[in-house]
């Protein structure tokens, strides 16, 4: 069923078209007129319903697809955010908990955590790190969603997906990283309004960037005098401290927690002499080098003596996989890109940024980064089929855009303001930090694949254990045998979903 309406002022989303909702529209349209601006539709929603079977068991929900207007002071649409809502049908449970997920980019659309991990329909791709080919692609019912124990809203920010700027409106009004946690605490609430779930348990979540995006939404959420409280911040594949990602000369501190990602894929890619039984072990050693005397020698730039350099050279080729020869040309200082060449180049073969069990091909094998990353083409012509199908074949929501998957902003504003003016590196664990110590009922799930670059798992560890981060136990941690897209590995997407229905039944 495709309904058309517009929004009543008191609430921006509602679920179905009543007879005052059209003098809306028409008032909506001739104001428009009159302004100069686009004639600017109703906002578009598909409702239907289904039934599946979730963490064994049998759920039946309802499923709404569409857009939520954005609007200003004076009710004027500005943006239209698409999501897709999973909510179980019945009688309501005021204890239900309500999860809203996002991906990262900035720039990406929720596809992959909602075709890949959690969303009742999943496509399969190769659990073992090959590409994904040409489809048909399989999709299938997804025993591993969390509906189980929490109702479901995947959103997309403006410039995703399917969502837009409306009118005259320039969508970098939304790019950016306030501006873009500013949108998403107002679609929240305004969800909250239309689905009378303010007093229900609520947990926010994304990957990568989306992470990012977490940090930035709680801080507009609980930040102000009109707090919207959470029980959970569900981090996948977290990157909240950029200067990790700076690559800057005099900037060491990527070489100290890139490090135990490297050793990592060396041991997965039989690289390693002497090599460990376990994965675990092997990280474990390389995270005490890392901080200890790798961090040291790094510090000490150019007053490292020859005798010092001689001591680190054998010990950092052992982590990483890579000859002492090139370590020295590259001054103890292996950059991710150069990795992901170097280490299987006696092999032909480069290795992957969002999960480095994935290997490809180069045009030829001289040159020093990788032509391409095997781990996002050995996926992304899945997940994108795969959601256009559900969302315009199975919820019957099928709007005449493009869906964006990935790329669809630019110009993102990355200040934050603070000391200085926000200038140099972008840092938004803090505001994780203020959170936890606001708000003593809240926790945060934090996520993390071993063979993942894109946001590496010991600058996560960084990031959440500086001052100002509580010591109580309200963080937890849980790792994974894949990448950044842990959930792309079967046995993987059943220990995160079973991790995060344990997470949120502990609340």
């Amino acid at each position: 069923m495709k309904v058309r309406f517009a929004l009543a002022a008191s609430a921006a989303m509602m679920l179905f078209a009543t007879p005052a909702l059209a003098a809306d529209k028409k008032g909506d349209a001739e104001a428009a007129e009159k302004s100069g601006d686009p004639a600017i539709p109703p906002p578009v929603v598909s409702v239907t319903h289904h039934t599946g079977t979730f963490g064994g068991v049998k759920i039946a929900y309802k499923a709404t697809a569409g857009e939520t207007y954005l609007k200003d002071k004076d009710g004027k649409p500005l943006a239209a955010i698409t999501s897709y809502s999973y909510v179980k049908e019945g009688a309501v449970d005021p204890n239900r908990p309500v999860t809203f997920l996002w991906n990262g980019g900035p720039g990406s659309g929720s596809l992959w955590l909602q075709m890949g991990a959690f969303g009742p329909k999943r496509v399969v791709v190769p659990s073992d790190a090959k590409d994904d080919g040409a489809p048909p692609y399989r999709m299938i019912d997804n025993a591993a969603s969390l509906l189980d124990v929490t109702d479901l809203v995947f959103i997309d920010p403006v410039g995703t997906g399917f969502s837009h700027a409306l009118g005259k409106t320039d969508p970098k009004d939304y790019w950016g990283v306030t501006k873009d946690a500013k949108s998403m605490a107002a679609f929240i609430r305004l969800w909250l309004d239309a689905n009378g779930r303010w007093n229900a348990p609520k947990y926010i979540g994304g990957e990568s960037y989306g992470t990012t995006r977490s940090a930035a939404v709680i801080n507009e959420l609980e930040g102000s005098y009109t707090d919207v409280a959470v029980n959970g911040i569900i981090l996948i594949s977290s990157i909240l401290d950029f200067s990790q990602a700076a690559d800057s000369p005099g900037n060491e501190l990527g070489y100290v927690t890139n490090l135990p990602s490297m050793a990592a894929t060396a041991w997965f890619h039989n690289k390693v002499q002497d090599k460990p039984a376990t994965v675990e072990q092997f990280v474990a050693e390389a995270k005490a080098f890392a901080i200890g005397p790798y961090a040291s020698a790094l510090l000490k730039g150019n007053a490292l003596s020859a005798a010092e350099r001689a001591q680190i050279l054998p010990q950092l080729s052992r982590f990483t996989g890579v000859s002492q020869t090139y370590l020295e040309h590259a001054d103890l200082r292996l950059s991710p890109g150069r990795f992901y060449k170097e280490l299987l180049r006696d092999r032909g073969l480069t290795i992957g940024r969002l999960d480095t069990r994935y290997t490809g091909k180069d045009y030829d094998n001289a040159g020093e980064e990788p032509d391409n990353d095997p781990s996002f083409y050995g996926i992304d012509g899945a997940y994108t089929a795969a959601m256009n199908h559900w969302v315009r074949e199975g919820l019957k929501y099928s709007p005449e855009r493009v869906y964006i998957s990935i790329g669809g902003v630019r110009d993102w504003d990355w200040n934050i303001g603070g000391p200085r003016g926000g200038e140099g590196y972008l840092n938004v664990a803090p505001y994780i930090g203020r959170a936890l110590r606001e708000n003593s009922g809240l926790r945060v799930f934090a996520g993390q694949g071993y063979y993942d670059f894109a946001t590496p798992f010991f600058g996560a560890e960084y990031s959440l254990t500086r001052t100002g981060m509580p010591t109580d136990g309200r963080i937890q941690w849980h790792y994974y045998n894949a990448g950044h897209m842990m959930y792309v590995r079967d046995e993987d997407l059943q220990k995160l979903s079973n991790d995060i229905r344990a997470f949120i039944r502990a609340r």
